[in-house]
């Protein structure tokens, strides 16, 4: 498991973690339990579909980083803050993601751009990490409109 790098907001109203196996099949999990998570926040039943989309592309983006095979485990840890939800999800692999994939390929028909652009069009920040040891890991974050 790779250890959280950032710390715990005090006015947290809970930690949620799934643990998914890294295969197709098992994305509409994930997204299901991100969006049990972002209703307890104030968010609207779009901005819950946006977070929901961008889980999905989130974690679709881990398989295809592994090659399309399995992906091992797909980590997701869900941080219900006063005015945020910051999803985080991590995995194992070390293969070309959201930071080595150029936005603008999607003109060229690069299916993990449309993801990279979902991801960034629906999350209001999105922060993402890797490590040769340790794997990869996309912190997404929605805050609660006013």
């Amino acid at each position: 498991m790779i250890p959280a790098t950032r710390p715990v907001d005090v006015s947290s109203h809970g930690t949620v973690e799934l643990k998914i196996p890294g295969r197709a099949e098992w994305v509409a999990v994930a997204r299901l339990a991100v969006a049990a998570v972002a209703s307890r926040l104030r968010f609207s039943v779009d901005e819950i579909e946006d977070i929901k989309l961008a889980i999905a592309e989130a974690c679709t983006n881990a398989i295809q980083a592994a090659g399309g095979t399995d992906a091992g485990t797909i980590e997701i840890v869900c941080d219900a803050l006063e005015n945020e939800l910051r999803v985080t999800v991590r995995d194992r692999s070390t293969g070309p993601h959201l930071e080595s994939v150029d936005p603008g390929s999607i003109n060229e028909g690069r299916t993990e751009a449309l993801g990279v652009f979902l991801i960034r069009a629906l999350m209001d920040s999105v922060d993402y990490s890797t490590d040769p040891r340790r794997g990869t890991e996309l912190v997404m974050t929605k805050r609660v409109s006013a």
